[in-house]
Parts: structure tokens; C-alpha cells; sequence
């Protein structure tokens, strides 16, 4: 059974090139919204806080400060309507999911940049 799942998703599901990201990374996600009969692009910018799952399930959640207010999205990679993912900066973290990062504000919400 698996391995009939396994050749229906290599051979149906189209894979998206997109850059190798982790926890801690701000990224920079374009996705397209439809409203009726028009499509516009729209950017997500935020800081990625996990990245769950493997293959045609891998998902990774994104969080962004709108004003005072923390929002988070969570993004499947083999969404029809992402079109690109950009790497502003990468961040260094001691964990693969950085939930504590939710209950910090001001300074101490910093990531220091790994450097390449």
C-alpha cells in the first residue's frame, strides 16, 4: 500500500524547486489570492518557527509581528498556489521548532544571523 502511494505522489504531484530553509530563518513567502474572477500576488515575510513533516506532507509555519500582535501561517510546500519562496536571512537556533519564540517580545525576540 505504501508503495502505491509512494509512485501515485512521484508521479502525479508536481515538486516546486524551492531554497532549503529551518527554524529560525526569515523568509519571504509569495503566494497567489483569487478574488473572484482576478488573481493578485501577495508576500508573507516572517520568521519560520517549524518545519513538520516529509514529502507531499511537509508543511512549515511562518510568524510575523502585525503591529503589536504576533500572526502565524502555516504553508504546505506542495501548495498550487505558492509560487516562490525567498531566503532573507538565516537565522542560528538551538531547536528544530522554536515555539518559545512566541512568548518573547522586544529585544530578546531577536535571532542572531548565522553567517555563511
Amino acid at each position: 500500500m505504501e508503495s502505491l502511494i509512494k509512485f501515485v505522489q512521484d508521479e502525479f504531484v508536481t515538486k516546486k524547486d524551492f531554497p532549503e530553509f529551518s527554524a529560525g530563518d526569515t523568509i519571504t513567502v509569495y503566494y497567489e489570492i483569487k478574488e473572484g474572477a482576478k488573481t493578485r500576488t501577495q508576500f508573507y515575510r516572517g520568521v519560520v518557527i517549524q518545519v513538520k513533516g516529509t514529502g507531499i506532507s511537509k508543511t512549515f509555519t511562518i510568524r510575523k509581528m502585525s503591529g503589536t500582535v504576533g500572526v502565524e501561517r502555516i504553508f504546505p510546500i506542495n501548495m498550487p498556489a505558492l509560487q516562490k519562496v525567498e531566503i532573507n536571512k538565516r537565522g542560528k537556533v538551538r531547536r528544530a521548532r522554536i515555539y518559545y519564540f512566541r512568548g518573547l517580545t522586544g529585544k530578546k525576540a531577536r535571532i542572531k544571523e548565522q553567517r555563511r
